[in-house]
């Protein structure tokens, strides 16, 4: 347990403090140390064209070092950034009560980065877009992360609220279960009332509800089962949540083939699209 960790990722976006909190929360739920990583992509550059036939022969030369000045200087501006963000999420989050954070800058592409980290991610904390996104628009990063990664992902989508009733989305599938089995066993959920929905026809609802309230009930948390008509499942789940004031969905991501996601439109996309509350998405 000593190598887990909470890992939220920095960017200076809008949803960065709430992203902290929300971080901050999880490990001191848990009892896991936080990590704050803030990763610079580096961008490729447009390729030099030959101009010395046109420009003199020593024109290009000093061209690429001036552009090679330029681009030692934007990197050095950006570690500054971004220690300077690190700082500040780090100063937030000791306020929150964290006693055991760390901060980490890494260069590259981020998925990698995760990638090689996953093994010790506790769950990853990461706003729903970036910086350079606007209100309604996903991360660039986002969907191929929550498929690139078995771990938890909480995906903050507004100012921190500590959760008081979480909803479980649930169908009987492989990542449902997985999502069903850490919210009775995780400290994360304990004394959290849990509102477990399905989204179908009468006839399955109740086996498939009475299997996940088994689990429940040997864990001792507090649920309520919820079966709500055949339809489409995000418009149902999102209005069912608002309704009775969910603070936090958990659900299975992209637990059909990619394939048929491109074609109908996956539930995992279109609930990062809707919903107004955060998401805790496990593959």
């Amino acid at each position: 347990m000593n190598n887990n960790y909470v890992l939220a990722c920095i960017d200076g976006a809008s949803l960065t403090t709430a992203v902290c909190d929300y971080a901050a929360w999880v490990s001191l739920r848990a009892g896991v140390p936080l990590k704050l990583l803030h990763n610079i992509e580096h961008r490729p550059q447009a390729a030099i064209t030959d101009l010395s036939g046109s420009i003199g022969l020593g024109s290009q030369e000093e061209l690429l070092e001036e552009l090679t000045r330029v681009e030692q200087q934007r990197n050095r501006l950006l570690m500054q950034k971004g220690k300077l963000m690190l700082d500040a999420a780090g100063q937030r989050t000791v306020q929150a009560g964290v006693t055991d954070v760390e901060s980490w800058q890494q260069h590259g592409s981020l998925q990698e980065s995760l990638v090689e980290l996953e093994e010790n991610i506790r769950v990853l904390v990461m706003g729903v877009r970036g910086e350079e996104h606007r209100e309604g628009q996903l991360g660039a990063h986002l969907e191929t992360v929550i498929r690139a990664l078995h771990k938890p992902v909480l995906v903050v989508n507004t100012e921190f609220s500590a959760p008081k009733k979480i909803m479980l989305a649930y169908d009987g599938q492989d990542a449902s279960r997985k999502a069903l089995d850490m919210v009775a066993s995780s400290p994360v959920f304990k004394d959290i009332p849990c509102h477990l929905v399905y989204v179908g026809d009468e006839s399955t609802a109740a086996s498939v509800l009475n299997e996940a309230a088994a689990v429940m009930q040997a864990a001792g948390v507090n649920h309520e089962l919820v079966n709500l008509p055949k339809g489409k499942s995000d418009e149902q789940l999102c209005h069912y949540q608002a309704e009775n004031n969910i603070d936090l969905t958990v659900m299975g991501a992209y637990s059909h083939h990619p394939l048929r996601g491109m074609l109908l439109g996956s539930l995992t996309a279109k609930m990062l699209q809707k919903t107004q509350k955060p998401l805790l998405l496990l593959r």
